[in-house]
C-alpha cells in the first residue's frame, strides 16, 4: 500500500497512512437476499443444536435477531417466523423457542468453536499484507436490568449508561482482521455474592464448576480457552486501561508468551532506567545480594507515564492515520519510550510506553503498555491500537440491530445461549458484507 504523507502543524512531523476501512453498511433488503446464504451457514451450525426440534428454533432465533421488526424477544420472533399451523402460529411456539434458549442442552462454546472456525477459513489473512495479523480484543459490556432475579444482575457499573446501574455484565474475546471481526468467546460475569449464594445459583440454574472470577480473570480465560482448541492464534492481544492496570492479567499473558498493547491509566508509574543498574554492588559478606533498589533510586527514576508524555519533544512525536472513518482520515500522534514496569509494587519487566494523542489543541492523550520487542516498528503497534473500536462496533451493532441486549432470560444457559446466537448472527453479516464487497467492480 502506498504511503499518504500527513503534517502535524503543531510537531512538523509527517505520518503515513496505515489502515483504509471501506464503508461496509449494509441495509435489511440486502440481509433478506442473502436469506439463502443463511440457511448454508446454518447448516454447518445445526448438527451442534442437537435434535431436529432445537435445529428448527434456532433457525428462527437467527431469522429474528436479523429481520424481526421492533424488540427481538421471543415472542415476536416465533410468531413472525415460526412455522404455520393450520390456525397460524400458536402461543405454543413461542414457548417452545422459549424453553430452546433456556433448556436445551445444546452448548454454547460448540457453537463459539465453530464460529472460530470460520473465522480462521474466511477471515484470517492467508497474507502478511496486513502487519499485524489477527488481533484479539477483550472488552466488556452491561445490560441494564430490572428486579434481581436475572442471573449476575445486580447495582454495578455499566459502561453504556456511564455509571452504576442494576445491570448485567458480560466479558467478551472479539478477534479483529482487515476483512471484520467475530465475537469469539464470551462469560457472564458473576459478582460474588451471587457466586457464594447457593439458593440465588440454584433458581438461576448456575453451573456448579462455575466460581468467582474477576473480570481480567475471565478475559483471560477466555483467551486460554479459544487458544487450547487450536483455531485462532492471536498476533496481538489489547485491553482498556481496566484490564491493564490489573497486574496479574499482565502478567498471565506474558507466562502466555502473548504480545499485548493494553492501555493504562494515567497515573501509571514505570522506571525510567533498567532498576537491575540501580542494585547496591554486594561483595558477598553481608547477607543476601539485595533484590530491589533503593527508595533514592526509585524517587529518581521512577515516573508516572503521564509525566514521560510531557516532557518528551515535539520531535518524538509521529503523525499516522490508521484508517477512514465516517467523518474523514483518523489520525493520531504516536510516541514511544522503552521503560521498565512497575509489577505488584516491584520492579518488572521491560516495556514499551505508547503514548497516542489525538490531533486536536489540547488533545486527549492514551498511554499503552506493549511488550514487544525493542526492534518492533511503531507502525505495529500504533495498528494494534486502532484494532479496539472492533469490539465497540460489535457491541453497537450487536445491541442496535441484533437484538444483543433485548434477550429476556434469567438462566446462566439462557444468557450463554443468547449471546452466542447474536455472535452466529453478527459473522452471518460479517461473511455478507465481505462476499457483497468481492462483488463490487474495482
Amino acid at each position: 500500500m502506498n504511503a499518504t504523507v500527513l503534517l502535524d502543524s503543531r510537531t512538523g512531523q509527517s505520518g503515513r497512512i496505515l489502515l483504509v476501512k471501506e464503508d461496509t453498511s449494509m441495509t435489511t433488503n440486502e440481509l433478506r437476499a442473502a436469506a439463502g446464504e443463511l440457511l448454508h451457514l446454518h447448516e454447518r451450525f445445526a448438527p451442534l443444536f442437537g435434535r431436529k426440534e432445537p435445529q428448527l428454533q434456532s433457525l428462527i432465533y437467527l431469522h429474528g435477531l436479523l429481520l424481526a421488526p421492533g424488540r427481538k424477544s421471543a415472542e415476536p420472533m416465533a410468531l413472525i417466523f415460526g412455522e404455520p399451523e393450520e390456525d397460524g402460529i400458536s402461543q405454543n411456539q413461542v414457548l417452545a423457542l422459549q424453553r430452546f434458549l433456556t433448556y436445551s442442552p445444546w452448548d454454547f462454546r460448540g457453537i463459539h468453536r465453530e464460529i472460530q472456525a470460520v473465522f480462521a477459513e474466511e477471515l484470517v489473512p492467508s497474507t502478511n499484507a496486513w502487519p499485524i495479523g489477527t488481533v484479539g480484543v477483550i472488552d466488556e459490556s452491561g445490560f441494564v436490568k430490572q428486579g434481581t432475579h436475572s442471573v449476575g444482575v445486580q447495582r454495578q457499573y455499566c459502561g453504556r449508561v456511564g455509571k452504576k446501574e442494576n445491570c448485567q455484565v458480560g466479558v467478551f474475546l472479539v478477534g479483529v482482521t482487515p476483512a471484520g471481526g467475530a465475537l469469539l468467546d464470551q462469560q457472564l460475569y458473576l459478582p460474588e455474592t451471587w457466586a457464594s449464594d447457593a439458593e440465588r445459583r440454584r433458581e438461576a440454574a448456575v453451573p456448579a464448576d462455575i466460581a468467582f472470577q474477576t473480570k481480567p480473570q475471565i478475559g483471560i480465560e477466555l483467551l486460554r480457552r479459544t487458544r487450547s482448541r487450536g483455531l485462532v492464534k492471536f498476533d496481538w492481544v489489547i485491553a482498556d486501561e481496566f484490564y491493564g492496570h490489573n497486574g496479574e492479567f499482565l502478567d498471565a499473558l506474558e507466562g502466555m508468551q502473548q504480545r499485548y498493547v493494553v492501555e493504562v491509566p494515567v497515573n501509571t508509574t514505570v522506571w525510567t532506567v533498567d532498576p537491575q543498574t540501580q542494585l547496591p554492588p554486594h561483595d558477598g559478606r553481608r547477607g543476601p545480594a539485595a533484590t530491589r533498589p533503593p527508595r533514592d533510586s526509585a524517587r529518581a527514576y521512577v515516573r508516572s507515564v503521564r509525566e514521560i508524555a510531557q516532557s518528551l519533544p515535539p520531535s518524538a512525536w509521529q503523525v499516522l492515520q490508521l484508517r477512514t472513518g465516517a467523518k474523514g482520515p483518523l489520525a493520531f500522534a504516536f510516541a514511544r519510550v522503552r521503560v521498565w514496569s512497575v509489577r505488584h509494587r516491584r520492579p518488572g519487566p521491560a516495556c514499551w510506553l505508547l503514548l497516542r494523542r489525538s490531533l486536536e489543541p489540547d488533545g486527549e492523550v492514551k498511554y499503552y503498555i506493549a511488550n514487544a520487542t525493542a526492534e518492533e516498528p511503531l507502525e505495529t503497534m500504533a495498528l494494534v491500537t486502532g484494532t479496539r473500536y472492533r469490539v465497540e462496533e460489535y457491541f453497537e451493532e450487536g445491541k442496535g440491530y441484533l437484538g444483543m441486549a433485548q434477550y429476556e432470560a434469567r438462566a446462566w444457559s439462557s444468557w450463554h445461549h443468547h449471546m452466542s446466537l447474536v455472535a452466529l448472527a453478527h459473522l452471518f453479516v460479517t461473511l455478507t458484507r465481505l462476499r457483497l464487497k468481492k462483488k463490487l467492480p474495482s
